[in-house]
């Protein structure tokens, strides 16, 4: 292990995923800074969300390693790993739909609570504590989101891209170092992506966190992120600023495809 490794939040060595006679993520490295915002992009099939997989342990990875911090996660439980200080949101939004907002953040804030089964079904001194300061912090959460006067609300019946904030507000509620976002733009119309990278890049410096995140919308990816990596059939095929992967040929073709020159 580098000495350099205390210095990352995540750090992606040579990870690699195959199913069967199909490699879906070939060798890839990645490196993520306290309050870094980094932006794993490729065309569809390109192996990102299997990347987010494996660093949240759905997958674990046929070869390499996954260290957060200074610790070796390589194949750990998806709980495990939400309490060590990884959350992450889904592509398609995956919220409680018969909860309300603030029930949704409770739930998810669950893994933070300080008591236990027992305590809660006798109702004792300590649960009632807990619970009470659960609450009190939920509703703080809210508050920071700007979905407090909505706590109440069925979370289905809000508009969308309150949905979305919603889902990264329960992300939030575990209380991560590390954020991952699956396509937080999906769906979203030009005035809701450009709030969400307001959004984003508050919560990044409001929460101290870093975050990592797969989008499609390239106004989104290159207006808040800092670093860019690039996938295409499972492999790296470029990493640099967002100028950088602007400017890079091989990327360009990635998404375009390459044009033949007529004769």
């Amino acid at each position: 292990m580098v000495n350099s490794l205390q210095e990352k939040v995540l750090r992606v060595d040579n990870i690699t995923m195959q199913f069967g006679g199909l490699r879906a993520v070939s060798n890839l490295n990645l490196d993520i800074a306290p309050q870094q915002i980094v932006g794993l992009i490729g065309p569809n099939g390109a192996g990102k969300t299997t990347a987010f997989n494996m660093i949240t342990g759905v997958y674990k990875p046929t070869s390499g390693h996954i260290y957060f911090k200074d610790t070796d996660i390589t194949g750990l439980k998806p709980n495990r790993i939400t309490e060590l200080g990884i959350a992450r949101t889904f592509q398609n939004i995956r919220l409680f739909s018969s909860m309300s907002v603030l029930e949704n953040v409770m739930i998810s804030k669950h893994v933070r609570l300080k008591a236990n089964p027992l305590e809660a079904i006798l109702g004792l001194p300590r649960y009632t504590r807990a619970h009470k300061r659960h609450y009190e912090e939920c509703m703080q959460l809210l508050e920071q989101v700007q979905l407090a006067d909505l706590a109440d609300e069925k979370a289905t019946s809000l508009p969308y891209g309150k949905q979305r904030r919603l889902e990264i507000a329960r992300a939030l509620a575990t209380q991560p170092e590390l954020i991952l976002l699956d396509e937080p733009a999906a769906g979203m119309n030009p005035q809701e992506s450009l709030d969400l990278m307001e959004f984003i890049g508050r919560v990044r410096d409001e929460f101290g966190l870093s975050v990592l995140m797969i989008e499609h919308h390239m106004e989104v990816v290159m207006g808040i992120c800092e670093h860019i990596v690039v996938l295409d059939h499972g492999e790296t095929i470029a990493q640099g600023t967002p100028q950088e992967i602007q400017n890079n040929q091989q990327v360009i073709e990635a998404y375009l495809g390459v044009v033949e020159e007529s004769a």
